[in-house]
């Protein structure tokens, strides 16, 4: 097959975490190889009418996805499907709708809320404001943890905290804000990929170990964490899928609810829904990630290597279903 790897054109001074999606590309392209098919790369602006000419004169068998923002705009996602819809060529991962629902995390939360999934509660501004407590300051519509520290968690007591806080981070946090309830316990990323057919494999769960973090850090996986080398942070929360067998029940409810997401989202290709679970031992879902990284470091292909599956094999899953109806 003839495929086109799509990802966001960047800028110069691209940070780290936008700079990841070129050694996707490599990767991807790489297996694209492996497996007999050609690839060729397209970086997308917002100039969509051009994107729009290229990919109908040259009419690729699918495209690969990769875009994760546009014009540095993680809200700008969803328009690469659904130029893609327009042109009517097939495409890798989750579909227009379901994109856009899970970049908006306050859309993502509101359908997670009317399903019955656990999700932490919720402050945004105009709202009747939650109970006083902890609470992790996020931006709306950015990936990647951008804009994500310790001192994003702080205590909120009245209205006026909640407004000034959401306010005061919102520009570092592509401009729109919320106010989450802190969990303050174990965090898990559960994978899923698309199975023939239909429907999603939910892969081996992976947790990450906050044990070497000293007494009064927060248990956070912020930016540092995952894209500055150098930090801290970056070394010592490493994911882990050894885990105890009283943890059993947790796990089949963790899939259970992963799987849930799948179905109520409408998810394709892969997927990865991130956990918290509280002191009691319940689990809260706190992002449903519908086009996760597929670096070689990522969570992602190692819950794909945990499974038993290549890279290769990971990548035909997906293309097999990007082709399905």
């Amino acid at each position: 097959m003839n495929v086109v790897i799509l990802h966001e054109a960047l800028p110069p001074e691209a940070r780290e975490d936008e700079l990841d999606v070129l050694v996707q590309a490599d990767v991807i392209a790489r297996a694209l190889g492996a497996l007999g098919h050609t690839s060729r790369r397209l970086a997308l602006t917002l100039d969509l009418l051009a994107a729009y000419h290229t990919l109908t004169r040259d009419r690729p068998d699918v495209v690969f996805n990769l875009v994760e923002s546009l014009a540095g705009q993680g809200r700008l996602l969803p328009l690469a499907p659904a130029l893609l819809d327009a042109v009517r060529v097939p495409y890798t991962g989750s579909r227009t709708e379901a994109l856009f629902v899970t970049t908006g995390k306050i859309l993502t939360k509101r359908l997670l809320r009317a399903y019955g999934l656990p999700t932490p509660p919720w402050y945004v501004p105009g709202q009747p404001a939650p109970p006083p407590g902890r609470y992790i300051i996020k931006g709306a519509w950015e990936e990647a943890s951008v804009g994500i520290d310790d001192d994003s968690i702080v205590e909120l007591r009245t209205p006026g905290d909640f407004d000034a806080a959401v306010t005061s981070r919102a520009a570092a946090l592509g401009g729109e804000a919320f106010a989450e309830a802190y969990i303050d316990g174990r965090e898990f990323n559960l994978s899923l990929l698309a199975r023939a057919g239909g429907g999603a494999e939910v892969l081996p769960p992976a947790e990450i170990d906050f044990s070497a973090f000293p007494a009064g850090k927060p248990r956070l996986v912020g930016y540092a964490a995952k894209w500055d080398t150098a930090s801290f942070e970056y070394h010592h929360t490493p994911r882990t899928f050894e885990l105890p067998a009283r943890d059993a029940p947790l796990l089949a409810e963790l899939r259970r609810l992963a799987a849930a997401c799948w179905d109520v989202f409408g998810l394709r290709g892969y997927a990865r829904v991130d956990f918290r679970v509280d002191a009691a031992g319940r689990p809260w879902i706190l992002e449903i990630n519908a086009n996760p990284g597929l670096a070689p470091d990522a969570g992602f292909p190692a819950a794909v290597a945990k499974a038993g599956l290549t890279f290769e094999e990971m990548i035909a899953r997906v293309l097999e279903d990007a082709l399905r109806p």
